[in-house]
């Protein structure tokens, strides 16, 4: 421990992230990203907007705004645009939690719950997930405390319903309860809506996983006005800049282009459920997944084993060193191209037990 750091802090552990080799020495399928290139209109309207760097951002983010309310519904006053997730998250924790309200989150989920509870010095309460890996609806009923739910979940893939969730915000009607939808557009739909019907929801979405924006970092967050205010009293404490210039206008470029977006979606789920059912000819257990990865398991070889043996034949996947997990992989979906080379590379593995 360095002899300035705040003593506050002296026991954090820091969020690890997935490893960032140089471009091109591996299929890297270890951190979630968009496997595809943006569109031709996405990159000329990005290197168009180097001529404003000169000048701030705009703080209200006026276009991507108005582009994401004719995708998505929701704009004007119910949205804040942030730097990537993490952020928009990270500003929930500070907005509505501290000393007389704690959190409640799974053990089993996003990594960074429990770092920004650790950060803001905040009571945890951590849930433990089902045999299954399923989140319990009921468990998060009158906690009393501000509820964090990546949904659908990671690292494992599972999604509640839209009446799960309307469960919880029944059953918490005093407390905020967040909604971390980074991997939702590959599933059977977003629980955003609730927001007109609930006033104690935020939902908290990403550009990074489905639209290819997980270099410009851009995230939202999606709530009612009330909530909206509070928010951007923490944020304009901190970063009223937060979005910059390159970044809006490549989210603008990318809203416009929402069929090319949508069309590399059903690409990927398609060959997630194609890989799923390879994974299951060669013996691997595989929980259905909702998001744009899988999470699965082989009887005979370690997760970790996979994850090593993977590596040296040039692909990254994701190994979680925990108790209850340390069996599976975490296997982000690629091109078509690239989860047959993984397959094959697997098959050679298996084989070679």
């Amino acid at each position: 421990m360095s002899w300035a750091l705040n003593k506050r802090l002296s026991a954090l552990k820091a969020y690890v992230p997935g490893e960032q080799p140089e471009p091109g020495k591996y299929i890297k399928l270890n951190t979630n990203e968009f496997p595809y290139p943006p569109s031709p209109a996405v990159a000329e309207e990005t290197a168009n907007s180097v001529l404003n760097m000169n000048l701030y951002s705009d703080l209200n983010c006026t276009k991507l705004k108005a582009n994401f309310e004719k995708v998505f519904g929701f704009g004007g006053e119910n949205v804040i645009f942030t730097n990537g997730s993490d952020e928009a998250l990270y500003l929930c924790f500070l907005a509505f939690c501290g000393p007389d309200k704690g959190v409640a989150f799974a053990d089993l989920t996003y990594g960074f719950y429990s770092v920004y509870a650790d950060l803001c010095g905040l009571e945890k309460t951590v849930l433990p997930l089902d045999s299954d890996f399923k989140l319990i609806p009921e468990d998060y009923y009158n906690c009393g405390k501000t509820v964090f739910i990546a949904n659908p979940n990671a690292p494992t893939g599972l999604k509640l319903t839209v009446e799960e969730i309307e469960g919880i915000l029944n059953n918490n009607k005093n407390d905020v309860v967040v909604i971390d939808e980074a991997y939702v557009d590959f599933s059977d739909g977003s629980c955003a809506k609730l927001t007109e019907k609930y006033n104690n929801l935020v939902v908290v979405g990403t550009f990074s996983k489905s639209r290819g924006m997980a270099g410009a970092r851009l995230g939202y967050i999606i709530t009612n006005s009330d909530l909206v205010k509070d928010i951007e009293t923490v944020k304009y404490s901190i970063n009223p800049y937060n979005v910059n210039s390159l970044t809006q206008a490549t989210g603008a470029a990318v809203l416009e282009n929402d069929e090319y977006y949508k069309d590399c979606i059903a690409e990927i789920c398609e060959t997630r459920d194609d890989f799923t059912k390879n994974l299951k000819k060669i013996d691997f257990e595989v929980i259905p997944s909702q998001t744009n990865f899988v999470f699965a398991k082989h009887n005979e070889i370690s997760g970790k084993d996979i994850a090593n043996k993977l590596r040296e034949k040039g692909i990254l996947i994701r190994h979680f060193d925990k108790e209850r997990i340390a069996d599976y992989v975490r296997i982000t979906i690629g091109t078509p191209d690239q989860m047959e080379r993984v397959y094959i590379a697997l098959e050679e593995i298996i084989g070679g037990k």
